[in-house]
């Protein structure tokens, strides 16, 4: 098959002939039709994630195609089922699995991490009848794989974790593809919105998908209507403490930096609510005494386990929810290394089709 792959971290990322992989017992080969170009993937590229441990390496881990063949013991799904897959697979067996909590299970695997992922043509899923998640016939494969990290992460993040309430003010700090996730999903909920990002163009996306105010994170060239304040987290919180009368009572890192995360919780009335969904590589920082002084809840938001989709898909299918609006770019294998290269150039979500950008193939 066709892969994308780097030898060294931070290495070129190039495109060859490998092999295929085979069904593990218990798992599903998927032939991949969409996959989303992440941060996260940058991070494992650039050697940040521990969990890539053996080059070279296929990145990639937010997917959807269609079963190409299933190993022994699978007994839900056969080859030309349309599926995606959480980025975090778990085990079904493990004590966090038997609370319902596959997000956080002790022994998960994730593609594109502890082992290869879908930057491919092709791409293994262990434990299958736990992990594979049944598409709509009318989904298409690039709106199915935009669910699987950023779009799912923010679903739990604003409904389950972030418990956000109608007419509760929410800060969104990072308006990338999670970021601007969490955006619409907040505003689907009632809620009203604040986005921050230093992209004017990030926030024009942001104000279309429900934000009820922006802030500009960094001088110069505000946002048309966006607030402009100087760059540092210290300017951003008193502009989110001002727009929302007091402050966010849920705010949400979606970028993952010492800055944005301070930014987020120095950004919380009383008692209100920090998600970091953004990863945070080594040590960080924080308000400590603000987190104190408020009250706070500093909350962490990993993913969405496969039972809980049904309840983002049937909002999806009402139109209630519109991630194919998150889409602003397609490439086809050959684009993925010069996309995940530049991440953070191009606002809203890049997808790579396999198949080539013309369109995802059909079973």
């Amino acid at each position: 098959m066709r892969a994308v792959v780097f030898d060294a971290f931070g290495s070129d990322l190039r495109v060859c002939e490998v092999p295929a992989p085979a069904p593990p017992p218990g798992g599903a080969v998927i032939r991949v039709e969409a996959t989303g170009l992440c941060r996260s993937d940058w991070h494992g590229w650039q050697g940040h994630d521990p969990d890539i441990r053996v080059l070279p390496h296929v990145p990639g881990h937010e997917l959807a195609g269609v079963v190409e063949d299933v190993g022994p013991g699978v007994g839900s799904w056969r080859a030309g089922d349309r599926v995606t897959v959480p980025f975090v697979c778990a085990c079904g067996s493990c004590t966090a699995c038997a609370a319902g909590d596959q997000q956080v299970c002790e022994r998960q695997t994730q593609p594109g991490f502890t082992h290869w992922g879908s930057f491919a043509e092709y791409v293994a899923i262990e434990n299958a009848d736990v992990n594979l998640v049944a598409l709509p016939e009318e989904m298409t494969f690039p709106t199915a794989a935009s669910l699987g990290c950023r779009f799912a992460t923010a679903f739990r993040a604003v409904v389950t974790v972030g418990r956000v309430r109608p007419g509760e003010w929410v800060a969104v700090h990072g308006c990338g593809g999670v970021g601007l996730s969490a955006v619409m999903i907040a505003a689907a909920a009632g809620a009203r919105v604040v986005a921050v990002d230093v992209s004017p163009q990030a926030l024009d996306l942001a104000r279309r998908f429900g934000a009820a105010a922006c802030v500009t994170a960094a001088a110069p060239a505000a946002a048309p209507g966006a607030a402009d304040v100087p760059p540092g987290g210290a300017g951003v919180a008193a502009r989110v403490l001002e727009l929302t009368g007091g402050g966010a009572h849920v705010s949400i890192d979606a970028l993952g930096s010492p800055q944005t995360c301070a930014s987020s919780i120095e950004g919380l009335r009383r008692r209100g609510r920090h998600v970091q969904i953004g990863l945070l590589p080594g040590l960080t920082s924080l308000p400590m005494n603000r987190v104190i002084g408020y009250e706070l809840e500093l909350l962490g938001s990993h993913g969405m386990a496969a039972h809980a989709y049904p309840a983002m898909l049937e909002m999806v299918a009402a139109g209630l929810l519109r991630p194919d609006l998150l889409i602003t770019r397609t490439v086809g294998l050959d684009g993925a290394g010069p996309a995940l290269a530049a991440i953070g150039s191009v606002p809203g979500v890049t997808m790579i089709l396999p198949g080539g950008p013309e369109g995802p193939r059909r079973p």
